[in-house]
């Protein structure tokens, strides 16, 4: 009966959280049943264990009305700030694999088609519209659990990122130099749902002021029925802040369907984001 309970308990936490199966009751304690015993990845919402490999095929578009940028990181002379207008689509693929059951490293790379038109109010050399397409950001990450969360105490964890630097010819879509992020976040599960916070240094060899706070956020997670989850976040860095939502439909055997929307609520933030993918899962096998 025990080995029978396992199993069960194994099945029920890896179809809601994982898989989108419905069959089993959320795991306990209480404080886990939206996101089960995983690892946070850097995907909203979605967590991994040991010996798990997660695959994530998704699209994202962009659409930003008041781009800032200089004509200087563009290739022109002049160093003022101008507002133009930006669209891009992105085609992106994330890997991750549960090394152990606190540890985890995931991979994501990406290939996009960008187009910025420049300020009415720009009178330098620059051309009236930039295109560029190609390889986007390829970076990776490691993920350490170092604290888990009891009924007394949260569960805290940090990560390092890494983004490789390429295409230095193409400053809409590339990155000119190494850059690095270090982070740290804090989870704390409740009966009405699952408050993540997390924040980051990041480093920038390209820039002027090579580190400065990176990214930060307020996230919550909540299982509405063994089908549905829903995420609601903050995040930002610097003076950029903006407001993602997110559905997950969990119907596929060893997966799940993600629906999200970024919404910029500061004027340097993205005007809208929209994300569509699918979360493919790989269980461990015993």
């Amino acid at each position: 009966m025990r080995v029978a309970a396992s199993i069960l308990l194994v099945l029920g936490i890896a179809r809601p959280v994982f898989a989108g199966q419905d069959a089993q009751p959320p795991p306990e304690p209480v404080f886990l049943r939206d996101r089960g015993t995983g690892v946070a990845t850097s995907i909203f919402g979605t967590y991994i264990r040991k010996g798990e490999l997660i695959v994530y095929p998704f699209y994202e578009y962009y659409r930003d009305n008041d781009f800032e940028y200089k004509p200087e990181e563009l290739g022109a002379s002049g160093s003022t700030d101008f507002r133009g207008r930006y669209r891009a689509d992105e085609v992106l693929a994330f890997v991750a694999y549960g090394v152990t059951d606190n540890l985890e490293v995931e991979f994501e790379a990406a290939a996009i088609a960008a187009t910025l038109r420049k300020s009415p109010m720009d009178t330098s050399a620059l051309a009236p519209e930039i295109r560029e397409s190609g390889v986007g950001d390829i970076e990776g990450q490691v993920r350490w659990r170092w604290r888990t969360e009891r009924s007394s105490r949260p569960e805290w964890y940090s990560y390092a990122e890494f983004v490789v630097p390429h295409a230095s010819d193409k400053p809409l879509i590339g990155t000119p130099g190494v850059e690095m992020a270090f982070g740290t976040g804090v989870v704390r599960g409740f009966r009405w749902g699952t408050l993540t916070a997390r924040a980051t240094a990041a480093y920038d060899r390209a820039s002027s002021t090579p580190w400065d706070l990176g990214e930060y956020a307020v996230e919550y997670l909540k299982r509405l029925s063994s089908q549905w989850r829903v995420y609601a976040g903050l995040e930002g860095e610097q003076d950029e802040l903006s407001l993602i939502t997110e559905a997950q439909w969990h119907i596929l055997p060893h997966g799940f369907i993600r629906f999200n929307n970024g919404y910029g609520l500061t004027s340097k933030a993205t005007d809208w984001s929209p994300e569509l993918g699918v979360v493919f899962t790989f269980p461990a096998s015993r």
